[in-house]
């Protein structure tokens, strides 16, 4: 399905993202303008919010709020002239905003919507980097039947959490793994699908090798210089290995993420354990 994006202007002259989607649902336009109000509804500080749609034919214009800074990817991994400088506390500010828009995803909304594809992409960085979650709640539109949820798998293979890829099983527990590893990217700077430190070892397995080897803050990005926080990035990395447990049930909910980050509850040293 199709993804275009172009700028657009609101009657108030406010500036607001156009995406393009080539629309081949057979749930019916009316079905699909309750789902599309009933997500423009949603309000949270960490979601990029959805102001409306235009259907005409087969096609479909969604008009989202406009995200001054892309992607979190672009800011990360882009190309040398768009990578944004991202101090610690810029990082850390990040990763507490996917977490509240998670948990307010999973836990608070009235709809209980898993996003089923955390990725580094899908996260928008507004003009004060203020990390916002896009892309949730519209599954339906890139159906052409209701084919249920474990015979097509959205997501990126490098953030799918291994019951859900292997087996098609979902719960929130997907997006908590996938956060897990959206975490390792904004310590590291590296991106979970590209990195490969060694043979058949992605940026997750390295992690691990790095954690039983009592060296994990060697993952840090350069980027950082050696002036960060040491103990609040190693409770960082410790928290994304604990998200990314390979038993879904061991992972935290969302809310007890946000608790973690904030302070509140404290980061225990994950297992040494890693099951492929």
């Amino acid at each position: 399905y199709l993804h275009m994006v172009s700028q657009g202007f609101l009657s108030d002259g406010s500036l607001v993202a156009v995406k393009q989607h080539s629309s081949k649902s057979k749930q019916g336009n009316r079905v699909l303008l309750y789902e599309i109000g009933m997500i423009s509804a949603l309000e949270h500080p960490n979601l990029v919010k959805l102001f409306g749609c235009c259907i005409e034919g087969d096609h479909l214009l969604l008009i989202y709020e406009y995200m001054e800074n892309n992607s979190l990817a672009r800011a990360l991994f882009g190309p040398d002239d768009m990578k944004l400088k991202l101090d610690w506390q810029t990082r850390h500010k990040i990763c507490l905003g996917i977490s509240k828009g998670l948990a307010y995803l999973h836990e608070e909304s009235i709809l209980k919507i898993v996003q089923r594809d955390i990725k580094a992409t899908n996260i928008l960085l507004d003009k004060d980097l203020n990390a916002k979650i896009s892309n949730f709640g519209l599954d339906k539109l890139d159906e052409e039947d209701n084919t249920r949820i474990i015979t097509r798998r959205a997501g990126n293979k490098g953030y799918m959490a291994p019951e859900y890829a292997m087996k098609g099983y979902l719960t929130d527990k997907a997006d908590v793994y996938s956060f897990g590893i959206v975490i390792l990217e904004i310590v590291s700077g590296k991106s979970n699908s590209d990195y490969q430190p060694a043979e058949l070892c992605d940026l997750l397995d390295w992690a691990y090798l790095l954690q039983e080897r009592g060296s994990l803050l060697e993952l840090v990005d350069p980027r950082l210089g050696s002036s960060y926080p040491k103990e609040e990035v190693q409770k960082m990395l410790n928290l994304a290995l604990i998200c990314t447990n390979p038993f879904p049930k061991l992972r935290p909910p969302m809310s007890t993420v946000v608790s973690m980050l904030e302070g509140q509850v404290p980061v225990r040293v994950p297992s040494m354990s890693h099951v492929l």
